[in-house]
């Protein structure tokens, strides 16, 4: 009887232990492991890409290879419960996981309100629904604070902008890209909006003949950004250029990653625009 009863309680604390083992997640993508962290999974999240680097927590996290090439292996190992992972170049890297059986989501989101649609949809996979519609109304809000002020300035007095996403080749978005949406959210009108591609090689020629009023470089340099675009030829005739609004002190992460502070990106593109 007594070793009845005391096999009846090791299955009991056994079984309690299967119900309340943590679920363990991995991302792939730095936007997907912002949002995990931004949901509060911090103990969750057990393994991570090496190009994660947000929040300072992240770096206590295994590393499980990089964007395009991460370690099957590794990944294998820690055991995950889910895969979060994002689209384009890493769509053979989806399929791999999924023919080893691994739950994956992909997120892949073009605009902020797909990106609200997939921070909606990791909360309700890892049981934090309350949390990512929580988060989804503060960055609702954050929107919202700088298209007040932008539905203020009249359409003629719009600023014209060109974001550099590269310089070697020339890189910028098009329509169709997060950036962009970005900027005519911010009140900005983006001088490349008519190419239908969302990131593309751009001529130098092109940005002198639209003349941007203001030039972002979307990636940060020690030199002056004015002094790196007055090294251009013909470039010295675009006003921005010569009225000195050229910047590249915008953390790239937060213009060009869709993840949480993507609302500050908007904050920032606006105050350069204009305050």
């Amino acid at each position: 009887m007594k070793k009845i009863i005391l096999l009846n309680l090791f299955l009991c604390l056994f079984a309690v232990g299967i119900a309340q083992a943590a679920p363990r997640y991995i991302s792939l993508a730095p936007s997907t492991t912002e949002i995990l962290f931004a949901l509060g999974l911090d103990k969750e999240v057990v393994g991570v890409s090496t190009y994660c680097n947000y929040p300072e927590q992240v770096k206590n996290k295994a590393r499980v290879g990089d964007f395009s090439n991460p370690n099957i292996e590794k990944i294998i190992s820690l055991k995950p419960d889910y895969v979060f992972c994002t689209g384009l170049e890493q769509a053979p890297v989806v399929e791999q996981l999924r023919q080893l059986n691994f739950k994956v989501y992909v997120a892949d989101p073009v605009n902020m309100e797909e990106l609200f649609k997939s921070i909606k949809e990791i909360g309700q996979i890892t049981n934090e629904t309350a949390g990512a519609l929580a988060l989804i109304e503060k960055m609702r809000f954050e929107v919202a604070a700088v298209a007040s002020k932008v539905k203020l300035i009249p359409q003629k007095d719009r600023v014209k902008i060109f974001i550099e996403i590269w310089h070697e080749p020339l890189m910028t978005a098009g329509s169709g890209s997060f950036v962009d949406e970005l900027i005519t959210l911010a009140g900005g009108i983006n001088i490349a909006h008519d190419v239908a591609r969302p990131y593309c090689n751009y001529s130098a020629e092109n940005v002198i003949s639209l003349n941007p009023q203001c030039i972002i470089m979307a990636y940060m340099d020690k030199e002056t950004p004015l002094r790196l675009i007055k090294q251009r030829f013909g470039w010295d005739k675009i006003d921005a250029v010569k009225n000195g609004r050229v910047f590249n002190d915008i953390n790239p992460d937060v213009l060009l990653r869709p993840g949480p502070r993507i609302t500050r990106g908007l904050a920032e593109v606006y105050k350069k625009l204009y305050l």
